[in-house]
């Protein structure tokens, strides 16, 4: 026989696979087509639950890994959350500081303001008050001693003290203050210290004018006296000495004066002083711009020098040309009005401090 017997485990094998063989045609031909196709709706049914299953579970896995994502993201959030209220919390502590610095500042700029008011207020008081007293102190210079010089002065003090201010309500006063300081510079000038140093010249070459009871023979006879004679002896020569001593015993001149007025050695001092005194008055008229006083005291001057000096001498002729020159001088001037500013400080003044008080009782109103 061609072919061979299976031995052994080959054998079985083959009987079980045949066996199976069996069996499952055997199965397959009891089955129908019935059965046939639920088991294959069972298998596809099975299948479909299986991959659902596997699909719901990928899902949940799924899920649960976007869960944990975004319970990490909610702690991060809750963290930054945290974070930013605490910084909303600084931040409105910040905030309320600043408002609470913006009400200070607010306040510290009213009172600024409140006080730069007052203080301009005070500083125009000041200075209207100044300018009022150095105009006031111009008239004064001018009425009572006629010293041009000092009221100018004054008055260009007073100009100078508005145009430190700067103010341009100030050009109104600045204006009248310089058409009296136009006056003032227009009126002619008079030498006061120039004839002042005159006269004091005068007083200290009072104490040594020659009296006119104590004359000296002048110079031209004198020197002839002691005009030596060509062609004299020794003896002649000491004749005439002799002689020449002799005439200067007694003098007789021609003084052209109808009487000499002779004093004792007791009143030349006091005659001496009371002229002085003329002269110290007439100084004191020419001050105060007294004319009629400065010339009666001059004139007084002029009488006892030519009555009670020689005024043949140096000294006295000297001294009386002085008084003539002197005596002609005109020391009175027509002293301008200076009142047009003073005035205008004084209403500006007023109008200002009036609408000052209106100003300040306006906010009182308003606040009732």
């Amino acid at each position: 026989m061609s072919d061979k017997i299976p031995h052994g485990s080959d054998s079985l094998e083959a009987a079980t696979r045949l066996a199976t063989k069996t069996s499952m045609a055997d199965i397959f031909a009891r089955l129908s087509i019935t059965q046939l196709t639920l088991i294959v709706l069972v298998a596809i049914f099975l299948w479909q639950w299986l991959d659902g299953h596997r699909a719901i579970a990928d899902m949940r896995e799924e899920l649960a890994k976007k869960i944990a994502e975004m319970d990490g993201a909610a702690r991060a959030n809750a963290i930054l959350i945290a974070q930013n209220q605490d910084e909303v919390r600084a931040m409105s502590v910040r905030v309320a500081t600043l408002e609470a610095y913006y009400d200070q500042a607010q306040n510290q700029r009213a009172a600024l303001e409140a006080l730069y008011n007052n203080l301009s207020i005070s500083r125009d008081e000041t200075a209207l008050a100044d300018v009022e007293q150095l105009l006031l102190i111009a008239g004064q210079q001018l009425q009572l001693s006629g010293n041009v010089k000092a009221a100018l002065i004054a008055m260009e003090s007073a100009d100078a003290r508005l145009q430190r201010m700067d103010r341009p309500a100030f050009n109104g006063l600045r204006k009248s203050i310089g058409l009296d300081i136009d006056k003032l510079r227009a009126v002619p000038r008079v030498d006061v210290p120039g004839i002042n140093l005159k006269i004091n010249r005068l007083l200290s070459a009072v104490d040594g004018l020659p009296l006119v009871d104590r004359h000296r023979p002048t110079e031209n006879v004198t020197e002839l006296a002691k005009r030596p004679i060509a062609n004299e002896s020794a003896w002649q020569k000491w004749l005439g000495a002799i002689w020449l001593e002799v005439k200067q015993l007694v003098r007789i001149e021609n003084t052209s004066l109808k009487q000499i007025a002779l004093l004792p050695p007791r009143q030349e001092f006091f005659l001496r002083e009371n002229l002085k005194m003329h002269l110290v008055s007439a100084r004191l008229a020419l001050l105060s711009r007294d004319e009629d006083s400065f010339r009666q005291e001059l004139k007084t001057a002029q009488l006892w020098t030519a009555r009670y000096f020689d005024v043949k001498s140096p000294e006295g002729s000297r001294l009386l040309d002085e008084l003539n020159k002197l005596a002609v001088a005109s020391i009175n001037i027509d002293l301008p009005d200076v009142s047009g500013s003073l005035q205008a400080v004084r209403s500006y003044r007023l109008s200002h401090e009036s609408a000052v008080d209106g100003g300040r009782s306006l906010p009182k109103k308003a606040a009732r």
